[in-house]
């Protein structure tokens, strides 16, 4: 239980050594040695506190996290990546939002179970696993007990991942691209297929593959999001072989088809259209040639 004892000791301990990094800041590979304790701001613009956009039930999320009442989602504003194509640039990029304390975020938490949310879905997180421990200890010694979603880019630090070892109930992590040189150039993360792979990895480890309730709702597990761009520039089949041979052929893997050209993708011309729907069904065939049949296609 998460609201015992022991439980509240350990994560009482993940927050210190979570501090600790924060002094020095590495929780993210960009590692960028800021004191963020002092304010003091590197690539994620985010200093001692976290920053939020919005928060609420969410029901555009996957089907076996929304349920009947929702995804309790809370969008952390700026991000450790810089994707050229960011549908909510005006948020990650822009910095739209407002600082919380610890207890304003830990209030939204149990607010948002109260409203009967399914889950805390962190969007963003990477950059705030500091604050959203400390938000933790709180809500849960107050009564939190719904499952936590760690949603996130996929540019995480195994290190860190390791503070939310028994916390983090759920990961839901993109996997964006099947080769570091694309990660580089339209998202800004140095080595990102080989960083988010170790991360993946990581995660599974953990939480093993995706396990959900009689009703079809998560409670624990890896669930894999993967966005389908034109011209196969998100390397779909690497990723789908990765997933296949190295995770696990029961992960449970969102391939999406919501890209849009937005934000800068003027600048690139090779992102100047939506992939089309033969792009699409090409890339849910690779994921089967390679025996994942856990398919949300969304």
């Amino acid at each position: 239980m998460k609201q015992d004892k022991e439980f509240l000791k350990k994560l009482s301990e993940r927050l210190e050594m979570a501090l600790e990094i924060l002094s020095n800041c590495e929780l993210c590979p960009r590692k960028c040695h800021v004191n963020r304790l002092k304010d003091e701001k590197g690539f994620c613009k985010t200093g001692r506190n976290a920053i939020l956009s919005s928060y609420g039930s969410h029901f555009g999320e996957e089907k076996v996290l929304v349920g009947r009442f929702g995804s309790g989602t809370i969008f952390f504003t700026h991000c450790n990546m810089s994707c050229v194509f960011c549908q909510n640039y005006d948020i990650s990029q822009l910095g739209k939002g407002n600082e919380v304390s610890a207890q304003e975020l830990a209030d939204i938490m149990l607010e948002l179970q109260r409203m009967g949310c399914h889950n805390i879905n962190l969007v963003s997180p990477t950059h705030c696993v500091a604050q959203i421990l400390e938000a933790l200890l709180i809500a849960f010694e107050e009564g939190l007990k719904v499952p936590i979603v760690y949603n996130t880019g996929g540019y995480d630090s195994v290190d860190t991942l390791k503070l939310l070892d028994g916390i983090v109930d759920i990961y839901m992590p993109d996997i964006k691209y099947g080769d570091d040189e694309r990660g580089m150039r339209y998202s800004s993360a140095p080595n990102y297929f080989s960083v988010a792979k170790s991360a993946v990895k990581e995660m599974h480890r953990q939480v093993g593959d995706l396990k959900t309730d009689d009703s079809g709702i998560a409670v624990k597990g890896l669930l894999v999001r993967h966005l389908v761009l034109p011209n196969d520039l998100a390397g779909t089949e690497k990723v789908m072989e990765f997933l296949a041979t190295e995770i696990s052929t029961e992960t449970f893997v969102n391939i999406m088809d919501q890209y849009r050209p937005l934000y800068k993708t003027k600048q690139y011309p090779e992102l100047s259209r939506p992939a089309n729907r033969a792009e699409f069904q090409r890339a849910v065939e690779m994921a089967r040639k390679h025996g994942i049949h856990r398919i949300c296609e969304k």
